[in-house]
């Protein structure tokens, strides 16, 4: 039987992304065949895999769902909150078996589209950099937001973090010192859009995502309420993505 990296097989069976699971390795949470392993180790379905000790039970050919759901305002992007916040996760089916994978976070003040996923494979390729996966979202910008700043924000800003800008702003109206636009960016870093904007002496005072490369947030998908997406649109959202990187 072919060998797989331990982290992409684990990730298959919905128990986390890569990046989480080659987390859980380094911290000598994985066994195979008894032994403790290593990042970088390979492995079969037929070897006895554990997680914490416990056994894990392979499924083939599992199918892969996704989830559309639709972020409120005043939810945080983790799996618990310690405060006692409401989640992204408080409202979604239970899965039988593995769980929700979240592709990337939304702050807590920005609303709209989040992906869910039980493939931990399909997940790290929706949200790796090589991907260059497209991101829009609809931003309401209260001050005056002149053709120079548009440029400059489409053409490069030097944030904290590196450069970054919007391939695209598309004016989408308003009225007084309050007007919306339509930007798309292909990286997902912490705060990004409105890091970009407030480097322009602007503020942002909404913000939502509407699109994640070719998934809209559907209009009649209200708050707080999550849609799956068929089987066909499954394979439409995998079909888009780049290769998977080595």
């Amino acid at each position: 039987m072919k060998t797989e990296k331990l982290q992409k097989i684990l990730a298959n069976q919905g128990l986390g992304s890569r990046r989480e699971l080659e987390h859980w390795i380094d911290q000598g949470r994985v066994s195979v065949n008894g032994q403790i392993v290593k990042l970088g180790e390979r492995a079969t379905l037929k070897d006895n895999i554990r997680v914490d000790g416990h056994l894990i039970q392979f499924e083939k050919n599992a199918s892969t769902r996704v989830l559309v759901y639709h972020k409120p305002i005043g939810e945080v992007s983790t799996r618990f909150d310690e405060a006692g916040r409401p989640t992204i996760f408080d409202h979604l089916p239970k899965l039988y078996k593995g769980r929700w994978i979240s592709v990337g976070r939304l702050d807590i003040s920005t609303s709209g589209l989040m992906l869910f996923t039980n493939d931990g494979e399909l997940a790290n390729r929706l949200m790796h950099p090589s991907g260059q996966i497209e991101r829009e979202y609809a931003v309401r910008v209260l001050g005056e937001v002149t053709q120079e700043m548009k440029n400059r924000l489409r053409t490069g800003v030097i944030l904290d973090d590196g450069t970054a800008k919007f391939e695209r702003i598309v004016d989408a109206g308003g009225q007084g010192a309050n007007h919306w636009y339509h930007v798309t960016l292909t990286d997902g870093r912490n705060r990004e859009v409105r890091r970009l904007w407030e480097s322009q002496d602007v503020t942002v005072s909404r913000l939502s995502r509407v699109r994640f490369g070719v998934v809209h947030l559907p209009s009649r998908l209200p708050r707080g309420r999550w849609e799956e997406l068929s089987a066909d649109n499954v394979v439409i959202l995998k079909k888009s993505l780049l290769p998977p990187p080595r």
